[in-house]
């Protein structure tokens, strides 16, 4: 079963097509690696099916629900949630307030007046703990550095416990045990059967982690396949490794 399809999808800025009538699917409880050279339509595919920017053009199915559109409010409804190449976190916030923010109620209302009950407290325990930022709790999210804040804004998406995850590149600029911290979060994703798309350009991780990698080149799609037979191919090759 399909977590995601698109047909033929497509998005254009003044006359730059980013998207060109793009038609993939990505499968149910799997990791899909998405790959290819800068200014191949990666991270503003992933703006589509989250609702950043409008679409040009085609539909999407999430879940088998067809959509001619987005919307950044509704992607929750649907079982979707995201992290940025740039990390978005409440900064004046503790870390830990952070996390519960995510776990209690999600509409505004609810949100800021909902009691934190013990559990929401022992998920975000166990949250931290696993990307090793419990001992920051209390700290503000804005004194974090940066590796720790990407790793914190890794956990709030996880908070979310939806089915379907975008990590857009999440290990840049990591140091090494972070990079495993991150690796390990995937996989456990992974093994609750959650869908994961990940983009990257560290093929070491790619060889790694997805189950699946689609490779995208000038917003149209250039090969897919296990992570092996896409690093062989040799269109692959010529247009991304530059070899």
């Amino acid at each position: 079963m399909n977590a995601i399809e698109t047909r033929h999808l497509s998005k254009h800025f003044d006359g730059v097509q980013a998207v060109n009538g793009l038609s993939i699917k990505i499968e149910k409880g799997k990791v899909t690696g998405l790959i290819g050279p800068n200014g191949s339509g990666k991270t503003t595919l992933i703006n589509l099916l989250t609702g950043v920017v409008p679409f040009s053009g085609g539909t999407v199915l999430i879940s088998g629900t067809e959509l001619s559109k987005v919307a950044a409010f509704d992607v929750a409804v649907y079982g979707v949630t995201r992290t940025f190449q740039a990390v978005r976190l409440f900064e004046q916030m503790s870390v830990l307030d952070n996390l519960l923010v995510v776990l209690t109620e999600r509409n505004v209302f609810s949100a800021l007046f909902e009691r934190h009950k013990a559990h929401h407290y022992a998920q975000a325990e166990e949250l931290l703990k696993n990307v090793n930022l419990w001992d920051k709790r209390d700290e503000n999210a804005e004194n974090l550095s940066y590796g720790q804040r990407k790793l914190l804004e890794i956990a709030r998406a996880v908070a979310m416990d939806v089915e379907i995850y975008f990590f857009d590149e999440p290990f840049a600029g990591l140091f090494p045990e972070m990079r495993r911290v991150v690796v390990d979060t995937i996989k456990r994703l992974r093994d609750a059967h959650k869908t994961v798309v990940l983009v990257e350009h560290d093929m070491d991780i790619i060889r790694e982690l997805p189950d699946h990698v689609i490779v995208l080149d000038a917003g149209k799609l250039l090969a897919e396949g296990t992570p092996q037979e896409v690093l062989a191919d040799a269109r692959v090759i010529e247009a991304y490794l530059g070899d």
